[in-house]
């Protein structure tokens, strides 16, 4: 009876304050409550027990959390959960081989503008990082020339842009603008065809550098494709695609421009594992005097040599019943070539003679360079 009585009260307290009695609501949850009992006190304890069985995060935490906070903001690396959701993030860093071959490429450009342009050059690398192939489509400051390259070992594309002011300055001291003046641009034009081919020299010798580059780590060579203007024909991978992007900037006195060289992940993974190592002195973990110290050694490693005259084969049950006064027939005649053998490796014929006391062999041909590098093998 007194939970009837109870559930009725509590019914008439919510009708009361849905039409608006709130005196009426109060005396129904005093009468309601055990006596004792205050009608602010059972809200009260249920917020102390949700407040005591979860902490609520502050803004600073949520921020953090998300990875938006001001911190984050001006980091170059993110955090939390934008990291997982931004599609711009993906890290080169397991490559460090890659830093190597850009620096190499640097130092490379800058001797070879020089003779190109016979002017004063200076190439520096500005950053080195991965984006989206899309991502970067979309950046591209207009107009620009993009040329489009083959890695024929690798056997994909790369994408190599030059910018307007690269390419108003590269014209410009070609045809022997004066120094100190400012290269003249006209925009909103599409580029002359002279332009088009001093660009084109210019994107052959920036390739044949990376080739060089990348000649210590492993054989590539760049063939130039094709030149476009528009960024919707120079798709060479997924929009959604990872690549490495090289930011290059290239200095001549009072002129210049960027150049930027696009490499996806696509391209550069049948060489992964060798821009994994770790690189140790310009020879990539080679040891000159370690490789001299080899090679004086094996030079003067001692060799076995014998001089077979004949072979031939008889059953073994005849072998093992040999006595002494037996005689074996050979095939071989007093004109025969006898073989130099190394093993099981043959190495020349000569015929058999005599020197004094001492039987000799004199050699008929020198040794092949393919039973050279069988040698070397076996050693």
């Amino acid at each position: 009876m007194a939970t009837e009585s109870t559930d009725e009260d509590l019914a008439a307290s919510w009708e009361a304050s849905v039409g608006g009695d709130q005196a009426a609501a109060d005396d129904a949850w005093d009468a309601a409550l055990p006596s004792g009992g205050g009608p602010s006190e059972a809200p009260q304890s249920i917020a102390q027990q949700a407040t005591g069985s979860e902490r609520i995060l502050n803004q600073d935490e949520i921020d953090s959390l998300l990875g938006f906070s001001m911190d984050e903001e001006n980091s170059p690396k993110k955090s939390g959960v934008r990291a997982l959701i931004n599609s711009e993030l993906v890290s080169y860093e397991r490559l460090p081989m890659l830093e190597v071959v850009f620096d190499r490429l640097v130092r490379l450009m800058t001797t070879s503008l020089r003779n190109f342009t016979s002017d004063n050059v200076e190439v520096s690398l500005d950053a080195i990082q991965s984006m989206r192939f899309g991502d970067y489509l979309n950046s591209i400051p207009l107009p620009a020339i993009l040329a489009v390259f083959k890695a024929r070992q690798l056997d994909n594309f790369g994408l190599l842009t030059v910018d307007s002011n690269l390419i108003y300055s590269i014209v410009d001291v070609l045809l022997g603008g004066r120094r100190g003046t400012i290269a003249m641009r006209v925009e909103g034009r599409p580029y002359t065809t002279i332009e088009r081919v001093l660009v084109t020299r210019l994107v052959e010798v920036i390739l044949h550098d990376a080739r060089k580059a990348f000649d210590p780590l492993t054989a590539v060579d760049f063939d130039l494709d094709r030149i476009e203007t528009n960024p919707r024909f120079a798709a060479i991978a997924q929009p959604a695609n990872a690549a490495i992007l090289v930011k290059l900037r290239i200095d001549m006195e009072d002129r210049g421009g960027r150049c930027e060289l696009l490499l996806p992940y696509a391209t550069l993974e049948p060489i992964r594992k060798m821009l994994l190592q770790n690189f140790m002195g310009e020879k990539f973990g080679r040891d000159n005097i370690w490789e001299g110290h080899l090679a004086t050694e094996l030079w003067s490693a001692p060799t076995t040599l014998r001089v077979v005259l004949d072979e031939f084969e008889q059953p073994l049950g005849k072998m093992m019943n040999l006595q002494v006064g037996d005689t074996l027939v050979m095939n071989a005649t007093p004109e025969s070539r006898a073989h130099l053998m190394c093993g099981d490796i043959h190495l020349t014929t000569g015929k058999v003679g005599r020197i004094g006391q001492k039987v000799a062999m004199r050699v008929d041909q020198p040794i092949t360079q393919a039973t050279k590098k069988k040698l070397m093998e076996a050693r």
